[in-house]
Protein backbone atom coordinates (compact mmCIF):
# COMPACT_ATOMS: atom_id res chain seq x y z
CA UNK A 1 0.00 0.00 0.00
CA UNK A 2 1.30 3.44 -0.88
CA UNK A 3 2.16 5.55 2.16
CA UNK A 4 3.52 9.00 2.97
CA UNK A 5 5.98 10.36 5.53
CA UNK A 6 5.44 14.07 6.14
CA UNK A 7 7.94 16.08 8.18
CA UNK A 8 7.05 19.18 10.16
CA UNK A 9 8.95 21.36 7.67
CA UNK A 10 6.57 20.20 4.91
CA UNK A 11 8.92 17.69 3.25
CA UNK A 12 7.00 14.71 1.86
CA UNK A 13 8.37 11.22 1.18
CA UNK A 14 6.36 8.62 -0.71
CA UNK A 15 6.92 4.91 -0.14
CA UNK A 16 5.21 1.60 0.58
CA UNK A 17 3.79 0.12 3.74
CA UNK A 18 1.97 -3.10 4.65
CA UNK A 19 -1.54 -4.02 3.61
CA UNK A 20 -3.43 -2.04 6.23
CA UNK A 21 -4.49 1.59 6.23
CA UNK A 22 -2.65 4.07 8.45
CA UNK A 23 -4.85 7.00 9.38
CA UNK A 24 -1.95 9.02 10.73
CA UNK A 25 0.71 8.27 13.33
CA UNK A 26 2.85 11.14 14.63
CA UNK A 27 6.28 10.72 16.22
CA UNK A 28 9.69 12.32 16.58
CA UNK A 29 11.77 11.11 13.61
CA UNK A 30 15.34 10.02 14.42
CA UNK A 31 17.98 7.93 12.67
CA UNK A 32 20.24 5.07 13.72
CA UNK A 33 23.52 4.31 11.96
CA UNK A 34 23.84 0.64 12.99
CA UNK A 35 24.26 -1.93 10.21
CA UNK A 36 22.89 -4.73 12.41
CA UNK A 37 20.96 -4.97 15.68
CA UNK A 38 17.59 -3.88 14.36
CA UNK A 39 15.77 -6.24 16.76
CA UNK A 40 17.49 -4.62 19.72
CA UNK A 41 16.76 -1.15 18.32
CA UNK A 42 13.08 -1.92 17.81
CA UNK A 43 12.66 -3.30 21.35
CA UNK A 44 14.66 -0.58 23.13
CA UNK A 45 12.20 1.40 25.33
CA UNK A 46 14.33 4.52 24.76
CA UNK A 47 12.64 4.82 21.33
CA UNK A 48 9.13 5.23 22.75
CA UNK A 49 7.40 8.17 21.06
CA UNK A 50 9.87 8.15 18.17
CA UNK A 51 10.05 6.80 14.62
CA UNK A 52 13.40 5.22 13.71
CA UNK A 53 15.04 5.55 10.31
CA UNK A 54 17.82 3.00 9.72
CA UNK A 55 20.63 4.43 7.59
CA UNK A 56 21.78 0.99 6.38
CA UNK A 57 19.79 0.31 3.17
CA UNK A 58 18.75 -3.35 3.71
CA UNK A 59 17.15 -4.29 7.02
CA UNK A 60 15.91 -7.73 8.07
CA UNK A 61 18.17 -10.08 6.11
CA UNK A 62 19.01 -12.24 9.15
CA UNK A 63 15.47 -12.25 10.50
CA UNK A 64 14.43 -11.80 14.11
CA UNK A 65 15.19 -13.96 17.15
CA UNK A 66 13.19 -13.35 20.31
CA UNK A 67 16.39 -13.95 22.31
CA UNK A 68 17.66 -10.60 21.03
CA UNK A 69 14.68 -8.60 22.28
CA UNK A 70 15.50 -5.98 24.91
CA UNK A 71 11.95 -5.64 26.21
CA UNK A 72 8.63 -7.39 25.76
CA UNK A 73 7.50 -5.41 22.71
CA UNK A 74 8.41 -2.98 19.92
CA UNK A 75 8.53 0.66 21.09
CA UNK A 76 9.03 2.99 18.06
CA UNK A 77 5.75 4.35 16.68
CA UNK A 78 6.78 3.36 13.17
CA UNK A 79 9.84 2.12 11.27
CA UNK A 80 11.55 3.79 8.29
CA UNK A 81 13.85 1.84 5.94
CA UNK A 82 15.11 1.85 2.37
CA UNK A 83 14.22 -1.82 1.96
CA UNK A 84 12.78 -4.52 4.24
CA UNK A 85 14.22 -7.92 3.37
CA UNK A 86 11.61 -10.37 2.09
CA UNK A 87 13.70 -13.35 3.17
CA UNK A 88 15.76 -14.27 6.22
CA UNK A 89 18.94 -16.30 6.46
CA UNK A 90 20.01 -17.24 9.97
CA UNK A 91 19.69 -20.46 11.97
CA UNK A 92 18.41 -18.47 14.97
CA UNK A 93 15.68 -16.62 13.08
CA UNK A 94 12.07 -17.05 14.20
CA UNK A 95 10.35 -14.29 12.21
CA UNK A 96 10.79 -12.30 9.06
CA UNK A 97 11.10 -8.68 10.10
CA UNK A 98 7.82 -7.68 8.46
CA UNK A 99 6.06 -10.49 10.38
CA UNK A 100 7.70 -9.27 13.58
CA UNK A 101 6.46 -5.73 12.95
CA UNK A 102 2.98 -7.03 12.13
CA UNK A 103 2.90 -9.11 15.31
CA UNK A 104 3.20 -5.94 17.40
CA UNK A 105 1.07 -3.89 14.97
CA UNK A 106 3.89 -1.45 14.24
CA UNK A 107 3.66 0.12 10.76
CA UNK A 108 6.60 0.81 8.51
CA UNK A 109 7.45 2.71 5.37
CA UNK A 110 10.02 1.44 2.87
CA UNK A 111 11.22 2.54 -0.54
CA UNK A 112 11.97 6.13 0.42
CA UNK A 113 15.33 7.86 -0.03
CA UNK A 114 16.63 7.39 3.52
CA UNK A 115 19.87 9.20 2.65
CA UNK A 116 17.89 12.32 1.81
CA UNK A 117 15.86 11.99 5.00
CA UNK A 118 18.98 11.69 7.16
CA UNK A 119 20.63 14.65 5.44
CA UNK A 120 17.57 16.77 6.26
CA UNK A 121 17.66 15.68 9.91
CA UNK A 122 21.40 16.37 10.15
CA UNK A 123 21.06 19.81 8.57
CA UNK A 124 17.83 20.97 10.24
CA UNK A 125 17.87 18.80 13.35
CA UNK A 126 15.50 16.17 14.66
CA UNK A 127 11.88 16.95 13.80
CA UNK A 128 8.44 15.43 14.09
CA UNK A 129 6.75 13.55 11.29
CA UNK A 130 3.53 11.72 10.48
CA UNK A 131 2.97 8.45 8.62
CA UNK A 132 -0.26 8.03 6.66
CA UNK A 133 -1.71 6.02 3.77
CA UNK A 134 -4.31 8.70 2.98
CA UNK A 135 -3.43 10.09 -0.48
CA UNK A 136 -5.80 13.02 0.05
CA UNK A 137 -4.06 14.39 3.15
CA UNK A 138 -4.42 18.10 3.82
CA UNK A 139 -0.99 19.60 4.48
CA UNK A 140 -2.43 22.80 5.94
CA UNK A 141 -4.28 20.73 8.51
CA UNK A 142 -1.49 18.22 9.24
CA UNK A 143 1.48 20.54 9.71
CA UNK A 144 0.19 22.26 12.89
CA UNK A 145 -0.68 18.81 14.29
CA UNK A 146 2.80 17.48 13.52
CA UNK A 147 4.57 20.54 14.92
CA UNK A 148 2.60 20.44 18.18
CA UNK A 149 3.20 16.73 18.81
CA UNK A 150 4.16 15.90 22.40
CA UNK A 151 5.17 12.34 23.29
CA UNK A 152 3.90 12.79 26.88
CA UNK A 153 5.12 10.89 29.93
CA UNK A 154 7.01 8.18 28.06
CA UNK A 155 9.05 7.06 31.08
CA UNK A 156 5.93 6.03 32.98
CA UNK A 157 4.64 4.32 29.84
CA UNK A 158 7.72 2.12 29.36
CA UNK A 159 8.63 1.38 32.99
CA UNK A 160 7.63 -1.85 34.69
CA UNK A 161 4.42 -1.62 36.70
CA UNK A 162 5.54 -4.14 39.33
CA UNK A 163 8.95 -4.89 40.76
CA UNK A 164 10.60 -8.17 39.80
CA UNK A 165 13.90 -9.97 40.29
CA UNK A 166 16.64 -11.18 37.96
CA UNK A 167 19.33 -13.67 39.02
CA UNK A 168 21.57 -16.06 37.12
CA UNK A 169 21.71 -19.39 38.97
CA UNK A 170 24.64 -20.52 36.80
CA UNK A 171 26.90 -17.63 37.79
CA UNK A 172 30.04 -18.70 39.63
CA UNK A 173 30.58 -15.28 41.24
CA UNK A 174 31.75 -15.40 44.84
CA UNK A 175 29.58 -12.47 45.94
CA UNK A 176 25.83 -12.21 45.32
CA UNK A 177 25.38 -8.50 45.88
CA UNK A 178 21.83 -7.13 46.10
CA UNK A 179 21.37 -4.50 43.38
CA UNK A 180 18.32 -2.25 43.04
CA UNK A 181 17.65 -1.26 39.43
CA UNK A 182 15.39 1.76 38.94
CA UNK A 183 13.60 1.18 35.62
CA UNK A 184 13.10 4.43 33.72
CA UNK A 185 13.07 2.49 30.44
CA UNK A 186 15.55 -0.31 30.99
CA UNK A 187 16.81 -2.81 28.45
CA UNK A 188 16.90 -6.45 29.54
CA UNK A 189 20.65 -6.68 29.17
CA UNK A 190 21.37 -4.19 31.97
CA UNK A 191 19.92 -6.56 34.57
CA UNK A 192 21.38 -9.54 32.71
CA UNK A 193 24.87 -7.98 32.70
CA UNK A 194 24.68 -7.68 36.48
CA UNK A 195 23.11 -11.09 37.00
CA UNK A 196 25.76 -12.91 34.98
CA UNK A 197 28.29 -11.40 37.39
CA UNK A 198 26.43 -12.90 40.31
CA UNK A 199 24.28 -9.96 41.39
CA UNK A 200 20.71 -10.44 42.58
CA UNK A 201 18.84 -7.65 40.81
CA UNK A 202 15.50 -6.23 41.93
CA UNK A 203 13.92 -4.04 39.25
CA UNK A 204 11.73 -1.19 40.54
CA UNK A 205 9.11 0.94 38.70
CA UNK A 206 10.14 4.50 37.82
CA UNK A 207 7.80 6.05 40.39
CA UNK A 208 9.26 4.10 43.32
CA UNK A 209 10.11 6.22 46.35
CA UNK A 210 13.72 6.32 47.51
CA UNK A 211 12.72 5.03 50.95
CA UNK A 212 11.26 1.87 49.35
CA UNK A 213 14.49 1.21 47.45
CA UNK A 214 16.61 1.86 50.53
CA UNK A 215 14.23 -0.35 52.50
CA UNK A 216 15.54 -3.44 50.71
CA UNK A 217 19.03 -2.50 51.96
CA UNK A 218 20.70 -2.82 48.55
CA UNK A 219 24.45 -3.12 48.21
CA UNK A 220 24.30 -1.01 45.04
CA UNK A 221 21.82 0.95 42.92
CA UNK A 222 21.53 1.17 39.13
CA UNK A 223 19.59 3.80 37.20
CA UNK A 224 18.66 2.64 33.71
CA UNK A 225 18.38 4.11 30.25
CA UNK A 226 15.06 5.47 29.03
CA UNK A 227 13.18 7.79 26.65
CA UNK A 228 12.29 11.44 26.48
CA UNK A 229 13.43 14.73 27.96
CA UNK A 230 15.10 14.14 31.35
CA UNK A 231 13.73 17.43 32.72
CA UNK A 232 10.19 16.05 32.58
CA UNK A 233 11.12 13.40 35.18
CA UNK A 234 10.83 15.77 38.13
CA UNK A 235 9.65 13.10 40.56
CA UNK A 236 12.48 10.73 39.70
CA UNK A 237 15.04 13.52 40.08
CA UNK A 238 13.82 14.30 43.60
CA UNK A 239 14.14 10.65 44.62
CA UNK A 240 17.65 10.47 43.13
CA UNK A 241 18.70 13.33 45.39
CA UNK A 242 17.82 11.13 48.37
CA UNK A 243 19.48 8.04 46.92
CA UNK A 244 22.64 10.03 46.19
CA UNK A 245 22.97 11.00 49.85
CA UNK A 246 22.61 7.40 51.03
CA UNK A 247 26.29 6.52 50.55
CA UNK A 248 25.32 3.43 48.52
CA UNK A 249 27.30 3.02 45.25
CA UNK A 250 25.29 4.09 42.21
CA UNK A 251 25.88 3.40 38.50
CA UNK A 252 23.63 5.18 35.98
CA UNK A 253 23.30 4.72 32.23
CA UNK A 254 21.99 7.04 29.47
CA UNK A 255 18.79 8.72 30.78
CA UNK A 256 19.93 7.72 34.27
CA UNK A 257 23.18 9.59 33.65
CA UNK A 258 21.23 12.73 32.71
CA UNK A 259 18.83 12.43 35.65
CA UNK A 260 21.71 12.06 38.10
CA UNK A 261 23.32 15.22 36.70
CA UNK A 262 20.04 17.13 37.10
CA UNK A 263 19.73 15.81 40.66
CA UNK A 264 23.10 17.42 41.38
CA UNK A 265 22.16 20.82 39.98
CA UNK A 266 23.64 20.46 36.50
CA UNK A 267 21.74 21.11 33.28
CA UNK A 268 20.88 19.23 30.08
CA UNK A 269 19.92 20.28 26.57
CA UNK A 270 18.53 18.64 23.45
CA UNK A 271 21.10 17.88 20.77
CA UNK A 272 20.60 18.78 17.12
CA UNK A 273 20.10 15.19 16.03
CA UNK A 274 21.58 13.07 18.83
CA UNK A 275 23.83 10.02 18.89
CA UNK A 276 22.20 6.75 17.78
CA UNK A 277 24.26 3.83 16.55
CA UNK A 278 26.77 1.15 17.48
CA UNK A 279 29.98 2.86 16.41
CA UNK A 280 30.50 5.97 18.54
CA UNK A 281 34.04 6.48 19.95
CA UNK A 282 34.38 7.59 23.58
CA UNK A 283 37.57 8.47 25.44
CA UNK A 284 38.22 7.39 29.02
CA UNK A 285 39.60 10.50 30.72
CA UNK A 286 41.33 8.44 33.42
CA UNK A 287 43.37 6.24 31.06
CA UNK A 288 43.27 8.01 27.69
CA UNK A 289 41.95 4.85 26.04
CA UNK A 290 39.29 5.11 23.33
CA UNK A 291 36.40 2.64 23.13
CA UNK A 292 33.72 2.08 20.51
CA UNK A 293 30.30 2.34 22.12
CA UNK A 294 26.62 1.78 21.44
CA UNK A 295 24.56 4.96 21.89
CA UNK A 296 20.97 6.12 21.76
CA UNK A 297 20.28 9.58 23.14
CA UNK A 298 18.97 12.94 22.01
CA UNK A 299 19.89 14.92 25.14
CA UNK A 300 23.27 15.62 26.72
CA UNK A 301 24.58 16.95 30.03
CA UNK A 302 25.85 20.54 30.01
CA UNK A 303 29.05 20.37 32.01
CA UNK A 304 30.45 23.72 33.15
CA UNK A 305 33.65 24.63 35.00
CA UNK A 306 31.60 25.26 38.14
CA UNK A 307 30.35 21.65 37.99
CA UNK A 308 33.89 20.37 38.60
CA UNK A 309 33.32 20.86 42.31
CA UNK A 310 30.64 18.16 42.06
CA UNK A 311 32.00 15.76 39.44
CA UNK A 312 34.67 15.28 36.82
CA UNK A 313 34.36 13.95 33.27
CA UNK A 314 34.88 10.20 33.09
CA UNK A 315 34.31 9.84 29.32
CA UNK A 316 33.97 12.30 26.45
CA UNK A 317 32.75 11.78 22.90
CA UNK A 318 35.69 11.76 20.50
CA UNK A 319 33.62 13.18 17.63
CA UNK A 320 32.07 16.25 19.27
CA UNK A 321 33.58 16.49 22.75
CA UNK A 322 30.26 16.09 24.58
CA UNK A 323 30.17 14.53 28.04
CA UNK A 324 29.81 10.73 27.91
CA UNK A 325 30.37 9.97 31.59
CA UNK A 326 30.82 11.55 35.01
CA UNK A 327 32.53 10.48 38.22
CA UNK A 328 31.15 12.20 41.31
CA UNK A 329 33.72 13.48 43.80
CA UNK A 330 31.99 13.25 47.16
CA UNK A 331 29.77 10.21 46.57
CA UNK A 332 30.38 6.65 45.28
CA UNK A 333 28.61 7.41 42.00
CA UNK A 334 29.64 7.19 38.35
CA UNK A 335 27.50 7.50 35.24
CA UNK A 336 27.82 7.00 31.48
CA UNK A 337 25.82 8.33 28.55
CA UNK A 338 26.48 5.33 26.29
CA UNK A 339 25.38 1.68 26.67
CA UNK A 340 28.01 -0.63 28.22
CA UNK A 341 25.43 -3.44 28.16
CA UNK A 342 25.52 -3.19 24.32
CA UNK A 343 22.71 -5.22 22.66
CA UNK A 344 23.18 -4.23 19.95
CA UNK A 345 26.70 -2.97 19.66
CA UNK A 346 30.24 -3.64 20.85
CA UNK A 347 30.98 -4.95 24.33
CA UNK A 348 34.13 -2.85 24.70
CA UNK A 349 32.86 -1.07 27.81
CA UNK A 350 31.27 -4.04 29.58
CA UNK A 351 34.06 -3.75 32.15
CA UNK A 352 32.09 -0.89 33.71
CA UNK A 353 29.76 -3.42 35.31
CA UNK A 354 32.83 -5.02 36.91
CA UNK A 355 33.92 -1.57 38.08
CA UNK A 356 30.52 -1.00 39.64
CA UNK A 357 30.48 -4.32 41.48
CA UNK A 358 34.03 -3.71 42.68
CA UNK A 359 32.85 -0.37 44.06
CA UNK A 360 29.91 -2.15 45.67
CA UNK A 361 32.26 -4.72 47.21
CA UNK A 362 34.41 -2.00 48.67
CA UNK A 363 31.50 -0.44 50.57
CA UNK A 364 29.10 -3.32 51.21
CA UNK A 365 28.78 -4.75 54.71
Amino acid sequence: MRSFLILEDGTIFSGKSGDREIEGITAEVVFNTSMTGYTEVLTDPSYAGQAVCMTYPLIGNYGVSSEDMQSGRIWPSFFIVRELSRTMSNFRAEYRIRDFLNKYEVPWIEGIDTRKLVKILREKGTMNGILTTDPDFNLDYLLPEIQSFDMGDVVKRVSTKEKYQVFNEESDAKENFKIALLDVGTKYNIADSLAERGARVTVFPSDTKAEDILGMKPDGIMISNGPGDPKTCEGVIEELKILSRSGIPIFAICLGHQLMALAHGMDTHKMKYGHRGANHPVKNMETGKVYISSQNHGYVVDFKDSDREIAEPLFINVNDGTIEGLKYKNEPIFTVQFHPEACAGPKDTGFLFDRFLKLVGGTAR
